[in-house]
């Protein structure tokens, strides 16, 4: 199944969400060296041959296992030889883009000299784009870290994202604070050895305490904004989405979703898949009544949820990895937001006192 061309991966999503999708922070080339090419070092012949590219950062992505000649693993001092096939994936760094240091509270989480975690509110977009050029988390950046990007600057130190939550998820972001570090790190999200741990509040009783989704993911053709499962996995990309039941609230169930890829929207896509979609997720159809009566009492009980948390019920709770320099595990944490927080509460409360005889 072919995508239309007006619908192609590299759009610029309207309200400026930020995906969380790890093969799109990627940059992905493919060279087929001349039949008239002398020997010449990979590493030279790369920076050649990619816009923009330092040697230096070349040098990095081949020790890092991003380059691969004719399908195996090279050396920097490897000498390319005509008709050789040479792929590279760099990390991906937006270019074009003015980023203006500005002043902005941070939740610090974790921070050293090669890294740090930022527990990222709902609704701050991270990354400037269209309709965002300023008030983005990277504009918080900027200013934290002294460091300011026109768009034409070679200097790309920027380009520190290594992952992306959506605007309106709260949680955990990872961010590298050199080119080192992000190299290092991105490698963990391509080959899914990060740990991520959500917490969601989804619609209705979900059957099983546990269990896993397996579902291609790939843009809905009848809705440029949305993305769908593709049963037959002629189209999309492989996602898998582990989860277990936290807590069960009558109509609604908090559960803990585990990521083993990372898709856009993913958790979102997947949970509405299997007929759970998030509470109040506009996107998927979570911001009506889907489970309980259609009673005035009860509508007004949803109505004062939804108030209470205008957004998708989705928080990254838990973000793992090997740090670059140390090489030890670190996993940070950060508690759920209090407009989740309230919403379950009420749930609870709702189950409680009323027993779900609202009726």
């Amino acid at each position: 199944m072919n995508e239309p061309d007006d619908i192609q991966e590299d759009i610029l999503v309207e309200e400026n969400e930020e995906f969380e999708q790890e093969n799109g922070m990627f940059e992905h080339f493919r060279f087929e060296v001349d039949k008239g090419q002398t020997l010449l070092r990979i590493d030279k012949y790369l920076t050649a041959h990619l816009e923009g590219t330092s040697r230096h950062r070349v040098q990095q992505a081949i020790d890092a296992e991003y380059v691969r000649v004719n399908d195996s693993l090279v050396k920097s001092n490897y000498k390319v030889k005509p008709c050789d096939v040479i792929t590279i994936h760099l990390p991906y760094r937006r270019r074009g883009l003015e980023i203006k240091p500005e002043k902005m509270d941070l939740d610090i989480r974790y921070e050293d000299d090669d890294l740090m975690v930022i527990n990222k509110p709902a609704g701050l977009v991270v990354h400037p784009g269209h309709g965002n050029y300023t008030g983005t988390l990277l504009n918080g950046l900027s200013y934290y870290l002294g460091i300011s990007q026109g768009p034409d600057a070679e200097d790309e130190r920027m380009g520190i994202l290594v992952h992306r939550i959506d605007k309106d998820t709260s949680g955990t972001l990872l961010i590298a604070k050199n080119e080192e570090a992000q190299l290092f790190l991105a490698k963990q999200f391509f080959v899914h050895s990060i740990e991520r741990k959500y917490i969601a509040l989804v619609w209705g009783d979900i059957q099983q305490e546990s269990g896993t989704i397996i579902g291609n993911i790939g843009r809905d053709p009848n809705d440029r904004l949305k993305f769908k499962v593709f049963e037959d996995g002629s189209y999309g990309k492989h996602a898998v989405t582990h989860y277990k039941v936290i807590e069960r609230l009558g109509y609604v169930t908090l559960v803990e979703c585990q990521l083993e890829t990372g898709r856009t929207h993913q958790i979102r896509v997947h949970m509405n898949y299997i007929g759970h979609p998030l509470f109040n997720d506009s996107r998927y159809g979570g911001d009506r009544i889907l489970k309980g009566t259609l009673y005035t009492k009860y509508k007004q009980f949803i109505d004062n949820c939804f108030e209470l948390l205008p957004r998708q019920a989705l928080h990254a709770r838990t973000i793992g990895f090997v740090h670059p320099t140390t090489r030890d595990t670190i996993v940070v944490e950060s508690e759920l937001p209090e407009d989740m927080t309230a919403v379950i509460e009420k749930f609870r409360t709702l189950l409680k006192s009323r027993n779900l005889s609202i009726e």
